[in-house]
């Protein structure tokens, strides 16, 4: 770090004297270093439908990319934008060249990315238009007429930290020129999920969840909550309760899904007071219950939550969430079709040929897979360079190792540069610790020893020369404390003694023999209404 300091002083000292332009250094350009063993998450997929080896896959932070060749290469083209933070992707498949991209994630977990409206494009991406919707901040799903290319309807869910109007489904019928809400509840409430009648495109069904997040919890539900029904293009809307099947009092977030080859057959899988899978026979005007066992319909609704339906069989049933699941008699019951272990876990992005079940493509954490043969088998698409560090380090070493953590992809080091023929290779990159990577943090006086986080406070320090690890998270200080920590806890290393370093609960935690032992030197740090209550989370229900 100290070399990299006084490199940087000495390039400002440079830059002062002779008066240099930012622009002079516009002809220098990063490169990629690794590590190339994941992607990362993946938030929206279409195809076409004509040539599905053409493929485009949004990214949580990491932009549009295209394949021309089922996935053997990709490209970006959504790069030159003002940000790259991808809700929903849509291909106008009347005509190819026209694409829809909604920015801003649609699944509030605690560090999503927020938008700044939806974009076009009508030559396949070489050049885009933003449409406006600037202020719903995240977007969700975009549903494109397919009687009339220029009706576009968008979901957005709005910025899950602020309360804001902006919210709700939106509807333009001049291809983008002019849009209009169409549904709105309040301003905490949005559109988690928007659907479609395969055979009716006036015919929609919306979900509209009421959520916010907050420093110190998450809400999910309220009055804003709700399952709302039109057959006129949005004009009216009749909000489903009790009276229709579902369940009643307050809703959260809800997955929907008609399906294609039977569109009076609907799905809902419902947060409420008590979960619930819900079918409806009559095109979604009454449902009735079908599955409740919490062990099938419940998996942290505001990170999936959403389902779908075979194209050729109304009876077959995909839930993504942390696995995919599957049923085949219509939501009774569901078997793992993607284990947690397969492919890559939490999975927020699905499709389906129109005509070919057993072609499908989905979206993870970890990038994407393909299936040819309806999920029986699957090749994972890990080459996309769109992971998500949370911290990056770098040490002293000659060359210096780069270090950091990654959205559920461990942490990693790996070298900067190297002095032999080959450049960088990917096993020169090694694996420190599992789950969510946070910081890295190298010991200054011996860097063959790291410190390494992952998430709720994991803490570990590790040995590169005889690969030794060992765990250092600060223990309780007795039977009586739960130790809390931040999902992205905070570490740091004493400046002037490079044995003590701090970390982060509900407390500050101190060591002075590098996480050997530990001592608390704060008082506890609560929220008022956390201790007061004893909530661990928010409500009323995720």
């Amino acid at each position: 770090m100290r070399k990299f300091f006084l490199f940087s002083l000495l390039c400002i000292a440079v830059f002062a004297q002779s008066q240099m332009k930012p622009g002079q250094f516009k002809s220098m350009k990063p490169r990629n270093i690794g590590p190339a063993s994941m992607s990362g998450r993946v938030t929206a997929i279409d195809a076409l439908y004509s040539n599905p080896e053409i493929i485009f896959i949004g990214a949580a932070s990491g932009g549009v990319w295209k394949t021309e060749n089922g996935g053997a290469s990709w490209k970006p083209i959504f790069d030159d934008q003002p940000l790259l933070n991808i809700g929903a992707l849509k291909v106008q498949q009347s005509n190819p060249a026209i694409i829809w991209v909604g920015t801003g994630e649609g699944n509030p977990r605690n560090s999503l990315n927020l938008g700044e409206g939806i974009f076009k494009t009508l030559d396949g991406g070489k050049t885009w238009k933003r449409m406006g919707l600037e202020k719903t901040r995240n977007i969700h799903r975009i549903i494109i007429d397919p009687t009339n290319p220029n009706t576009v309807y968008a979901a957005a869910i709005g910025n899950p930290y602020g309360i804001h109007p902006e919210r709700g489904v939106y509807k333009t019928t001049d291809g983008g020129e002019n849009w209009q809400r169409i549904l709105y509840t309040n301003d905490t409430s949005g559109c988690a999920e928007l659907v479609m009648d395969p055979s009716n495109p006036n015919k929609l069904i919306a979900n509209m969840w009421q959520h916010q997040r907050k420093p110190y919890h998450f809400n999910s539900g309220g009055p804003g909550s709700g399952i709302y029904i039109t057959v006129d293009g949005g004009k009216n809307w009749k909000k489903l309760g009790k009276g229709d099947g579902l369940p009643g009092g307050t809703l959260g977030r809800c997955g929907l899904a008609f399906s294609p080859s039977m569109p009076g057959r609907v799905y809902a899988k419902v947060e409420a007071e008590k979960n619930g899978f819900y079918r409806s026979d009559d095109g979604g005007f009454s449902w009735s219950l079908v599955n409740s066992d919490p062990e099938q319909v419940t998996d942290r609704p505001f990170y999936y939550n959403e389902i779908y339906v075979d194209p050729k069989n109304e009876n077959r049933i995909y839930d993504i969430h942390s696995t995919v699941t599957l049923s085949e008699d219509g939501g009774k019951s569901f078997t793992t079709l993607i284990p947690f272990r397969g492919i890559h876990p939490d999975h927020h992005a699905w499709w389906n040929h129109p005509t070919n079940e057993n072609l499908i493509i989905e979206g993870n954490d970890g990038g994407i897979g393909i299936s040819k043969d309806r999920g029986k088998t699957w090749k994972f698409d890990e080459q996309l360079p769109f992971g998500q560090f949370y911290h990056i380090n770098v040490d002293n070493e000659i060359p210096y190792n780069v270090m950091g953590g990654l959205q559920d992809n461990g942490s990693w080091r790996g070298p900067a540069y190297t002095w032999i023929n080959g450049g960088i290779r990917n096993f020169y990159w090694e694996s420190l610790m599992g789950g969510d990577g946070f910081d890295v943090v190298p010991d200054p006086t011996d860097s063959k020893w790291v410190y390494a986080m992952s998430q709720g406070g994991a803490l570990g320090r590790y040995n590169f020369a005889t690969g030794q690890r060992e765990s250092i998270r600060p223990p309780a200080p007795d039977a009586k404390t739960k130790m809390r920590f931040n999902w992205n806890s905070a570490i740091a290393i004493d400046p002037f003694d490079p044995n003590t370093i701090y970390y982060g609960s509900q407390f500050v935690n101190k060591s002075t023999d590098k996480g050997t032992t530990w001592q608390i030197i704060s008082p506890r740090f609560n929220h008022q209404r956390f201790h007061s209550t004893g909530r661990r989370n928010g409500g009323p229900y995720t």
